[in-house]
């Protein structure tokens, strides 16, 4: 079957990106055709795009997350069957497509309540956002957390959460324009980076105390600020380095600093096991069917279109969570 994918022809800008015609197989024993309909667009293809995260071979698919409907399926799937709308965040790399073959075990059946446009926009960023406070810290009632970038896709998502968990949200942003969103999306507080010393802020926020955890998932540029962030014992928690790689720490300063603690937890390593993946999945469907979480406005741009998709994420000029429509 013929179809239509996004390739990378090498490492580098976005105009490394094709699009192409290509042929589909029939589904293996283990896995499913599907028609996607939504495609996720996360920081991690821009890292795949870059080289920053190799890949072994050029040119090379591109995408990892995506929904769609279920076309076709191996003799041996019992996971999900014809015509069921299912979702997914999972190698093999490739979502960047109308049609393709995925591995039946890694797809994560919709409800109703749950558009397609929907679980491409969020099941990345809320599976992360669900083992961040749930796994990673358990964030409790009464806690100050710090979380940056806090308008970004996964941040809107987890200081809503903690915010409904009972924590109050200190959340960083990098424009008065995202200090809106943060606002909406469940920060007690916003400090723009880049209008003085954040740490010195959050000091002042805590009385002194610090936090006794950072959620950063912008890397360099925030790094060093959120270790002075943290409460004696406290845990920095780095879950994306867009502002480029955090440079060598010298662990004996996490003594000086008050005995701190630094993380950086993996998504594949909270969602390999299906039972996790599927019990994960419904925490944060039903989080958004009840009202916990809400989503901003989810931007759009065509499949083909996916340089400009990429520019935009890489150039920041992105809120909350971007899709690609076939």
């Amino acid at each position: 079957m013929q179809a239509h994918r996004v390739v990378m022809t090498g490492p580098g800008g976005p105009e490394v990106l094709r699009y192409e015609s290509y042929e589909v197989d029939t589904p293996g024993p283990r896995e499913v055709l599907l028609r996607q309909t939504a495609i996720g667009l996360n920081y991690i293809d821009i890292q795949h795009r870059t080289g920053r995260y190799p890949l072994p071979r050029y040119p090379s698919p591109i995408g990892l997350e995506a929904a769609g409907i279920v076309e076709a399926i191996g003799r041996e799937v019992r996971e999900v069957a014809v015509g069921d709308r299912v979702a997914y965040s999972s190698a093999p790399i490739g979502a960047y497509a109308d049609r393709r073959l995925m591995p039946a075990d890694r797809l994560i059946p919709l409800p109703l309540a749950i558009s397609e446009a929907t679980a491409a926009a969020v099941v990345t960023k809320g599976l992360t956002a669900h083992y961040l406070l749930f796994t990673t810290h358990v964030v409790r009632r009464g806690e100050t957390i710090l979380v940056h970038p806090a308008a970004g896709g996964v941040g809107v998502l987890l200081c809503q959460w903690a915010r409904h968990l009972g924590a109050t949200v200190i959340g960083t942003v990098g424009s008065d324009e995202k200090a809106k969103t943060a606002r909406e999306h469940g920060c007690h507080h916003v400090i723009v980076r880049g209008h003085g010393d954040f740490s010195e802020e959050v000091r002042h926020l805590t009385g002194g105390t610090g936090v006794p955890v950072v959620y950063d998932a912008v890397g360099k540029d925030t790094f060093e600020g959120s270790l002075r962030c943290l409460a004696p014992r406290g845990l920095l928690v780095s879950f994306g380095t867009p502002s480029g790689a955090i440079p060598p720490l010298d662990l004996f300063r996490l003594n000086t600093l008050g005995s701190l603690y630094v993380t950086s937890p993996a998504f594949v390593t909270h969602t390999t096991e299906r039972s996790e993946l599927l019990s994960r999945a419904a925490d944060l469907f039903g989080a958004i069917e009840s009202g916990i979480l809400e989503l901003p406005a989810i931007g759009t741009y065509p499949l083909a279109n996916a340089v400009r998709a990429h520019a935009d994420l890489q150039g920041r000029r992105t809120t909350g969570s971007s899709i690609l429509v076939p």
